[in-house]
């Protein structure tokens, strides 16, 4: 049995998987914000809850956000602040009494989608993460790439490629650099590009929602989504060249992104013909939690 953990800023979720990738059991509670001690409590409480109701016990992957740095072994780069700097996969595996494996949460989206659900059967996956934030994940082989630095994948921190006149610099980003891929495909992206040419202050969906019964100012808000995201994605075309790229997040529920962008990205990509298929996620927001139990592979390693 596997055990994968999704921790995220506000509910920490949790999966037991069976050896062929069926849902056991699955267990939600709030995550205790900016309390480490007791969010590794939470965590340790949820893993016996599964392997009580299964009567069971598994592996521990956790999917988190940011990364453990190779030079510390400490998180970092996470949004949920009060990771940073602390030692997770060690105070884990005390409280569970067992090697637990921890993984960037794009990378568990991707992972998790190469193993069994859009991109299964091929061999490199790019999977993607559109919603309050953008990141990426790798997967070759069936095996997430984390890099010597554990920033691979690393896509929403890259500047937006060959920027017009009008998106230079770009808006400011979190971390300190303006005009990140971040800051004009997330959802708040979204949101603030909609309000500067005219629109409300409404949310990504409910901008979706208004591009699909013809509002003028989504449509048009949603075109310009569907350019950037084709130039930031041909220019992982042109480094990675993956066999498919997945999307996920809350904007990937965005039917029309599906056709419109490939059809965008051939004129940026560095190839007279691209045939990269972009699909959107099987497994949808358990992507996940599903990733981060398949940290440990069919074979266990």
């Amino acid at each position: 049995m596997r055990i994968g953990v999704d921790l995220g800023g506000t509910k920490i979720e949790a999966i037991a998987l069976a050896d062929d990738g069926r849902e056991l059991a699955r267990k939600r509670v709030a995550t205790p914000r900016h309390d480490y001690d007791a969010t590794l409590g939470a965590i340790a409480a949820v893993v016996g809850a599964l392997e009580a109701e299964t009567g069971g016990r598994g592996s521990v992957g956790v999917g988190m956000p940011g990364t453990l740095s190779p030079a510390s072994g400490l998180v970092k780069n996470a949004n949920s602040t009060w990771l940073i700097g602390r030692p997770i996969d060690r105070d884990l595996e005390r409280a569970l009494g067992r090697e637990v494996r921890c993984a960037n949460d794009a990378n568990c989206f991707a992972l998790s989608e190469a193993t069994d659900g859009a991109g299964a059967g091929a061999r490199v996956v790019f999977g993607v993460i559109l919603g309050t934030g953008v990141g990426g994940g790798i997967v070759v082989d069936g095996r997430a790439l984390t890099g010597r630095n554990a920033i691979a994948g690393e896509w929403g921190h890259m500047p937006l490629p060959w920027p017009g006149d009008d998106e230079r610099p770009g808006p400011a980003c979190y971390c300190g650099k303006a005009g990140c891929v971040e800051t004009f495909l997330s959802g708040p992206g979204l949101a603030r590009d909609y309000a500067r040419h005219g629109g409300g202050g409404l949310e990504a969906a409910r901008i979706a929602e208004r591009a699909a019964h013809d509002e003028a100012e989504a449509d048009a808000a949603i075109a310009r989504y569907e350019d950037r995201l084709a130039r930031a994605l041909a220019v992982v075309l042109n480094v990675l060249d993956p066999d498919v790229v997945v999307l996920g997040g809350g904007i990937s529920k965005l039917a029309r992104l599906y056709e419109n962008v490939p059809r965008r990205w051939q004129a940026w990509a560095f190839s007279d013909r691209v045939t990269t298929p972009l699909r959107p996620p099987r497994h949808g927001d358990s992507s996940g939690v599903r990733g981060a139990a398949w940290l440990w592979g069919r074979d266990g390693a």
